[in-house]
């Protein structure tokens, strides 16, 4: 009545993080992910949660944050607003 070892479910292992991960698992780990609107909403969650205890809720906070927040916006701005950059880089200014 007892199982063998063979039938014996293995663990489930700890997920790895990204960086531990070899090229060949790469799918099967991307496979893994959660990737409904809930899951993505609660990994954008956890990763705000780890910025702002790594760098806003410290005892002596710096620029950091705020120098990281500035750059983001600049290359959003920038990335936004390319197509008109763009244009403007093809005029020719008689």
């Amino acid at each position: 009545m007892g199982l063998s070892a063979s039938q014996i479910p293995e663990p489930p292992k700890k997920d790895l993080p990204l960086w531990d991960v070899k090229l060949g698992e790469l799918p099967k780990w991307v496979a893994r992910r959660d990737i409904s609107p809930t899951g993505v909403y609660f990994a954008f969650k956890r990763a705000e949660l780890k910025f702002n205890n790594k760098y806003v809720h410290v005892k002596r906070g710096g620029i950091a944050p705020y120098a990281m927040m500035l750059t983001g916006y600049c290359i959003m701005s920038y990335i936004w607003s390319y197509d008109h950059i763009k244009h403007d880089m093809m005029r020719k200014h008689h």
